[in-house]
């Protein structure tokens, strides 16, 4: 597939037009801002005790990092166990991807991938429960 930016937008070049309404290259849906997104990636099953400096540590090996950030639980302030590293460069966080991924850190096995973008609506949950009490017939 043969791709090509044009006013910060990746198209299709390869599609053969159809018919004269028909355009050739077909958008495929990449931003500016989706491509800053494969710089951030997703670090799971971390051990409890990581720090956000281990982790820099690590990644800065493949790359210059631009953040990390250790995900905390509200209620406890402990770690939930994964965290969100944001390379400098989409190469970098390439190679730790690939060279981390999978890799040992504190007698885990790491899972690294690119972070995906929230989606709109998510999270809270809970609701529900009725009017409690005792039920009167």
């Amino acid at each position: 597939m043969r791709a090509e930016t044009i006013a910060a937008e990746r198209v299709r070049t390869d599609i053969p037009a159809r018919g004269p309404s028909q355009v050739a290259a077909v958008h495929t849906g990449w931003r500016d801002e989706e491509c800053e997104l494969s710089k951030k990636l997703y670090v799971g099953n971390l051990p409890f005790s990581a720090t956000e400096d281990e982790l820099r540590t690590l990644f800065e090996r493949h790359g210059g990092v631009g953040s990390v950030n250790v995900i905390m639980d509200r209620e406890t302030g402990r770690p939930r166990g994964f965290a969100f590293v944001e390379m400098q460069d989409a190469n970098g966080a390439q190679a730790a991807q690939r060279a981390l991924d999978g890799s040992e850190f504190g007698g885990r096995s790491l899972r690294v991938n690119e972070a995906q973008d929230r989606r709109d609506g998510g999270g809270g949950g809970g609701g529900g429960g009725g009017r409690g009490g005792q039920r009167r017939y």
